[in-house]
């Protein structure tokens, strides 16, 4: 006989319990204190918010072992010490709704989820107060209020951060890790607030120590560069504006450090903005490199919901897709600003290291390899510099070729022209007057303040011609679509399918015919003439994946097709354009500079390097030892 399968018993019935306080505090500590830099974030956040214009950080191990933070704020009392220790007491909430909202902090759980987790001290005293007030947390336990000795202020100590949670301290990464986090959230506080000095010290180290400054010397600080090097933002959209400082496409790096974004003055690492970001950079910087920046977001209260996380780092907009337009479209106008006028272009100066001394022995090509190198005419593809109003090309007197060193030189092309005085030189185009051409393949010019420019001409014109074909494309509304012999079935799972097929009518306009297939397929039947043979399926795989990831992105602004049709386009442009080892004229040296100023991106190539730099006298002298 067989035996029938045992089953187990079924659980007693679980009974609902209310936790203790102490649990409580433990669980919130978990999500608002996730490691020293968030307890550190919290701490400086209600010091900015006290009204204080200097503020003092030491850290020991990136702040695992201590964190001391100092200001100069309004103080406590000793009724509001205790107070602050407990959950959901705050002084930044003056009504029970959570839209006005104009501090840093609100939520009242950081002190008591550091005080559950930590040793926390806190030495506070009021301008009007006789003495300061001292109340210390142990692991949740409170020791009340007590006289101790202190300026106007605030102090807070933290020690053994998680020793009342070790499972959470066991999972804590390296001291270096730990402080590399810690200053990225200085930073980022920093420029939130640059009328406060900040002094950060990392394990007896100064890190960082600013005073109190103007938003562009804050923003330059943070940024590590010179003001002058910062392109401004200014843009309004009815209630919202952004405001900031962006480093051009020359200076990236190889993550997303560089990138501090404020909303109302609120440091945020919102996804979304992230995302726009790198769709306007998109053009300019080559794939993989993230831009540097300080972006200043203001946006109408009532529009913004900050209390989306415990950490405050992320927020939701009302209207992400008008957020989003905002942010790419001011920094595309920002970066794709031409030298009009009187105006100049944006560039990264040379720094030292770029320049190479002693130099190395000129390369010199033979001239049958110079002879059978052939560009399209630059004459043909370059409009001529005008004669008249404020495109007046600079007037160079012409001057007999000179004798020595570059007849002998072949490295050196002199142009047939005179020097000019700086003051000769018209301040409409910033690029100045070319006066020769070395290697064959570099422009030097005379800026109108005396500096020096140095003009990769294949790179510079490879831009140009890149921005005439994306121009001409773009003005004719539609892609011209190349219908495929045999229409292919392209199998994709179902969701990426039906944001496929929810943008059918974008695809459509880039040349790109789609029909549904059936569940989780679409039938693809035409493609842009201008992808030939390229990865169709791929490409088309791509878009399918980022439009199902993100819902609100229109089919065009995908990064996959505009990394492929842009990388066509940046292809043409590179055979369409001027080589290097091509011997230039005069005139066709100066109608280059002169387009580089009237086109947008000028700066870099269509692969996101430089297509100019400026050489100052200040270098110059440093070369020569005349200056340190």
């Amino acid at each position: 006989m067989t035996e029938a399968p045992s089953f187990p018993s079924p659980p007693s019935r679980p009974t609902i319990r209310r936790l203790s306080g102490h649990v409580i505090d433990l669980i919130a500590a978990g999500e608002v204190i996730e490691r020293p830099a968030a307890a550190l974030k919290e701490l400086v956040e209600n010091a900015i918010d006290s009204g204080a214009t200097r503020i003092v950080v030491a850290l020991r191990a990136g702040g695992t072992d201590r964190i001391d933070v100092t200001d100069n704020g309004c103080g406590m009392s000793p009724l509001e010490l205790e107070l602050a220790v407990e959950r959901h007491c705050t002084s930044k909430l003056q009504d029970d709704h959570l839209v006005q909202i104009r501090t840093l902090g609100f939520r009242g759980e950081a002190l008591p989820s550091i005080g559950a987790s930590a040793r926390l001290s806190i030495t506070s005293r009021t301008p009007d107060a006789d003495t300061a007030w001292c109340i210390r947390v142990d692991g949740g336990v409170i020791t009340p209020p007590q006289p101790a000795s202190g300026p106007v202020g605030t102090r807070i100590v933290v020690t053994d951060l998680f020793f009342a949670t070790p499972a959470r301290r066991k999972f804590l990464k390296s001291a270096r890790v730990e402080s590399g986090h810690a200053e990225s959230v200085m930073r980022r506080l920093a420029l939130s607030a640059p009328h406060c000095a900040m002094r950060v010290l990392l394990d007896d180290k100064v890190l960082f120590d600013l005073p109190e400054q103007s938003p562009i010397s804050r923003a330059a600080s943070i940024l590590e560069t010179t003001p002058d090097t910062l392109i401004p933002l200014d843009e309004q959209r009815g209630a919202v504006r952004l405001s900031g400082f962006a480093c051009g496409p020359a200076r990236t790096r190889a993550t997303g450090s560089g990138q501090f974004i404020l909303v109302n003055n609120r440091p945020v690492t919102d996804p979304m903005l992230r995302t726009a970001i790198r769709v306007a950079y998109r053009p300019v910087i080559e794939r993989g490199r993230f831009p540097v920046m300080a972006l200043h977001l203001k946006v109408p209260l009532e529009r913004l919901d900050v209390n989306v996380h415990p950490a405050k780092t992320e927020l939701r907009f009302a209207d992400e897709a008008e957020i989003r337009s905002l942010v790419i479209g001011g920094l595309g106008r920002a970066l794709g600003h031409g030298s009009k006028g009187g105006g100049g272009i944006h560039a990264s100066f040379a720094p030292r290291s770029s320049i190479v001394y002693p130099p190395r022995s000129p390369e010199i090509r033979p001239p049958e390899l110079r002879e059978t190198m052939t560009s399209l005419p630059l004459q043909a593809s370059l409009p001529p510099a005008s004669t008249s109003g404020s495109e007046r090309a600079p007037q160079t007197p012409q001057a007999a070729p000179r004798q020595g060193f570059a007849e002998t030189d072949p490295a050196f092309a002199p142009a047939a022209r005179a020097p000019q005085q700086p003051e000769a030189l018209d301040p409409a185009f910033p690029l100045g007057a070319s006066i020769a051409q070395v290697f064959d393949t570099y422009i030097l010019a005379l800026a109108p303040d005396g500096d020096l420019i140095l003009v990769d001409q294949h790179a510079a014109h490879e831009r140009l011609t890149h921005e005439r074909l994306r121009e001409q494309y773009a003005s004719g509304g539609t892609l011209r679509a190349q219908a495929l012999l045999l229409p292919e079935v392209v199998d994709l799972p179902r969701r990426e399918a039906e944001a496929l097929m929810a943008r059918a009518e974008d695809l459509a306009r880039l040349g790109i015919d789609l029909e549904s297939f059936g569940p989780g397929s679409v039938l693809l039947r035409s493609v842009p003439a201008l992808l030939g043979a390229q990865d169709i399926q791929g490409l088309l795989k791509d878009v399918a994946d980022e439009l199902a990831s993100d819902p609100d992105l229109d089919a065009a602004s995908t990064g996959s097709f505009a990394h492929h049709l842009d990388a066509i386009l940046a292809r043409m442009a590179c055979h369409g354009s001027i080589r290097a080892g091509r011997r230039l004229k005069p005139e066709e040296m100066d109608a280059l500079l002169r387009e580089m100023e009237r086109t947008p991106r000028a700066n870099t190539c269509s692969h996101g390097r430089p297509t100019w730099l400026r050489l100052t006298r200040r270098e110059l002298e440093r070369l020569f030892g005349r200056v340190k």
